[in-house]
């Protein structure tokens, strides 16, 4: 008799061949057999009509914090997600010396926009080095599982003190320090090492992170304390992959070490003409992987009164007479006809190039609803909704702010949507250099909720697309689980094979739905995060336990620590 039988399901098994009717077998932690399977199991799921597949497993993250102290690590695992990678972008809380805590708090919140009271209130430091934070991850057993990175803010922070953030160029002595410490993470477990070098990122003081500015000898030596390693990866977030001596350091990183190199570009030049991919392409002609990372469509900015942004933050009366208000009283007295009447009269007091001017920017805001359209057309816009109805954009996006109690939230796609359409997306996700990433679960609390990027990939682009062409199935469950589970190493998961770990999802495909995000206050302190909800996860199967039930938590945690 096996531990668990999933019966009669359509299963998709993550290696991008093409789906069949069988049945799986478990034993322990492991899959024991896949196919047409007689004997019982101590436990038994009917997948007659689902789809059965690998958990997702989700290579960005930012669970670095939650992790020590939230053994249900939601939303990802609400989501199908069996396995996250965090230490990404290059900021985390390891190595850390004492007195020092406060800073990689700082860092952290101000690039992952996540509360640092609750960073603070929630975190029980107990390591100092990167070996005895995995100690500490180790401890705690969960609902699935984590992996994580060596981040390069908080080596620098470490070996370099106050002289971290800038240009300064470190000593021999101190690359040689960073070196080892890269090396001794690796080594204990983790799966890479991670970096951050746009002006995008800064701690909550408007300071650029460590490793902003450092320099191609430093960035590449301290990839190649990797060197000679069995494991490692290098995830690089820069805004200078349109630049040759970016590109240089970068292909003699993968070039030395055989290693892997994933990237997020974030300036425009880096994708002129192809470049980006056009490099990748190379550099595996070369016997290199470089890989781009992208998500199932462009982060989305979440407006809103949940929301830690909207148009009138900016606007005296809402700052003076409303901001501070809980959300019922907030829509009171936003209701009422004098306040909107001088909002509406106001010029804000946000200034910002990026944002464009108000106009503009009300052409690529759309209204969410209760079943989100990520794929929106100008009509949906708050400025085509103004113009069909022959209104002031401004008016529009007042009115549909304090409707229904304050609930609706608005998707601000951000770059690669000026033709309002998915088709680029499209093209790029199938490149075979690409992964799929860039979920942020666990960050941006106040104005993203993109942790269900995998329920999201595979509704819209699986099933719901109606302005092109879709993706097949077999196409999208291979990247969301063994192609990410391999660019790391995890090669005992992502496939749905005979001896291999048995996170398994079983989903109701036709009725795959994602809610429209909503605020929640179950951070330390009370703090708050958008979240997005899911229904057609029937059940969701972690190391062989079933971990949900139709979206209900069964109270088993076999989730851990990978080590690489």
């Amino acid at each position: 008799m096996y531990d668990l039988v999933i019966k009669n399901g359509t299963i998709i098994d993550g290696s991008g061949k093409e789906r069949f009717i069988g049945d799986i077998a478990i034993d322990g932690d492991r899959i024991s057999a896949v196919g047409s399977i007689s004997d019982a199991g101590r436990e038994t799921i009917d997948a007659s009509g689902k789809l059965v597949t690998p958990g997702w497993v989700d290579i960005h993250t930012h669970y670095d914090g939650q992790a020590t102290w939230d053994p249900l690590l939601a939303p990802s695992s609400w989501h199908g997600v069996t396995t996250v990678v965090m230490g990404n972008c290059g900021v985390g809380f390891a190595p850390v010396r004492p007195g020092s805590e406060n800073f990689l708090i700082e860092l952290m919140e101000g690039v992952e926009d996540i509360p640092g009271s609750a960073l603070a209130e929630g975190i029980d430091w107990q390591w100092e080095t990167f070996p005895e934070y995995l100690d500490a991850l180790e401890k705690l057993k969960r609902t699935i599982d984590v992996a994580t990175q060596v981040p390069h803010g908080a080596v620098r922070a470490y070996v370099m003190g106050e002289r971290c953030n800038d240009d300064s160029i470190p000593t021999e002595d101190e690359i040689a320090e960073m070196r080892q410490l890269v090396r001794d993470g690796i080594e204990a477990g983790a799966l890479g090492f991670s970096s951050s070098r746009t002006l995008l990122h800064k701690d909550v003081h408007g300071v650029y992170v460590p490793g902003t500015f450092a320099g191609s000898d430093e960035m590449l030596q301290l990839g190649l304390s990797m060197k000679g390693l069995d494991h490692g990866v290098f995830e690089l977030v820069s805004d200078n992959l349109g630049d040759e001596n970016e590109w240089q350091w970068v292909q003699e990183f993968a070039r030395q070490t055989g290693k892997k190199v994933t990237l997020i570009a974030t300036s425009a030049a880096a994708y002129e003409n192809g470049k980006l991919y056009r490099i990748a392409e190379q550099a595996r002609e070369q016997g290199m992987e470089i890989l781009p990372q992208m998500a199932g469509r462009p982060t989305g900015v979440l407006h809103g009164l949940q929301s830690s942004f909207h148009a009138f933050m900016g606007h005296p009366t809402y700052r003076s007479e409303a901001d501070h208000l809980p959300l019922a009283q907030k829509i009171e007295k936003l209701r009422d006809p004098s306040v909107r009447a001088r909002i509406l009269a106001e010029t804000s007091g946000i200034k910002s190039s990026t944002l464009g001017t108000m106009d503009e920017l009300m052409a690529r805001v759309f209204p969410l609803g209760e079943n989100p359209n990520y794929e929106p057309e100008y009509c949906d816009s708050i400025a085509g909704i103004a113009q069909a109805a022959g209104k002031d954009a401004l008016e529009v996006m007042y009115d549909l702010l304090i409707a229904n109690e304050g609930k609706e939230l608005f998707y601000q796609p951000l770059g690669g949507y000026q033709n309002y359409n998915l088709e680029g997306q499209r093209a790029v996700m199938q490149h075979p250099n690409v992964i799929m990433g860039l979920s942020d679960g666990g960050a941006h609390c106040g104005v993203i909720a993109d942790a269900g990027m995998p329920s999201f990939i595979m509704s819209h682009w699986g099933r719901d697309r109606t302005r092109g062409e879709k993706l097949p199935l077999e196409f999208i469950v291979e990247s969301l689980t063994s192609k990410t589970a391999d660019t790391y190493g995890m090669t005992d998961r992502g496939r749905l094979t005979p001896g291999l770990m048995a996170d398994i999802n079983v989903i109701d495909f036709e009725n795959l739905r994602l809610f429209r995000p909503e605020a929640i206050f179950d951070l330390p302190t009370g703090g708050k995060r958008l979240v997005q909800r899911v229904e057609g996860y029937d059940y969701t199967v972690k190391s062989g336990q079933i971990t949900f039930d139709h979206g209900e938590h069964t109270g088993r945690y076999p989730g851990g620590l990978v080590r690489g």
